[in-house]
């Protein structure tokens, strides 16, 4: 499909952890910026419980929290992308009332005057803070005045997601921007050289670029409609 990503005035990604936004929408976020409209990450946690420590390691369950957060900061600004920080608990979102984040979601969209927003298709995001922070932002948007919600696009990563929500409707092709892509993702080195270290062994590709264009280079979509 031809996307039109200029017709936006302002895009808002939610997800719960640091280097979500670098896998699966980062070159979906450049081809926004590049059409010049604005683009805000509002980020769930700090991924502090998260089980990589890099690799080699250099990192420790104490010192990990900021390293990601820095991690995340280089990220966003590689992308170009604003970042605000809501300061949950990372492997708890499941926990948080719904309601309430649901709450503080609406007020950032309406202030920042989202005409799109990217997160998680709940329940198909297999994590459960992907599926919990999907599940706010969908009842945030669900709760605003049906005039005003903004357009969603929604990640499903689950085995079982095209059984049953079909084939995504949208396919972004993030080749032409994947550098850039690969320059956010090389920013969570924490959490990313371990994962294409093991990605190694079952692919033919001859360099860590290609390895990972392999992995991702499609940003895929179910737009849901609230009305």
């Amino acid at each position: 499909m031809e996307i039109d990503y200029s017709k936006h005035r302002h895009v808002v990604v939610i997800y719960p952890h640091p280097d979500d936004e670098s896998f699966g929408t980062a070159g979906t976020v450049v081809k926004f910026r590049e059409a010049g409209v604005p683009v805000t990450y509002l980020c769930g946690t700090l991924g502090e419980m998260g089980r990589n420590m890099g690799s080699p390691f250099f990192a420790n369950r104490e010192t990990l929290p900021e390293i990601r957060k820095q991690e995340l900061i280089q990220a966003c600004e590689i992308l170009d992308m604003d970042l605000q920080m809501l300061g949950y608990r990372d492997k708890t979102m499941e926990f948080e009332d719904v309601q309430l984040v649901a709450d503080d979601l609406r007020k950032r969209i309406e202030e920042l005057d989202a005409s799109l927003v990217i997160t998680f298709y709940p329940p198909y995001a297999v994590h459960p803070d992907h599926n919990a922070m999907g599940r706010a932002a969908f009842r945030a948007i669900e709760q605003m005045e049906p005039g005003k919600r903004p357009e969603v696009w929604a990640n499903a990563i689950s085995n079982d997601r095209e059984e049953i929500l079909g084939k995504p409707d949208v396919v972004i092709d993030t080749k032409d921007v994947f550098e850039k892509k690969m320059n956010a993702l090389r920013a969570h080195k924490s959490q990313v050289d371990g994962m294409l270290k093991r990605f190694q062994g079952s692919s033919d590709a001859q360099n860590e670029f290609d390895l990972a264009l392999e992995y991702f280079q499609y940003e895929t979509y179910h737009t849901v409609n609230f009305d």
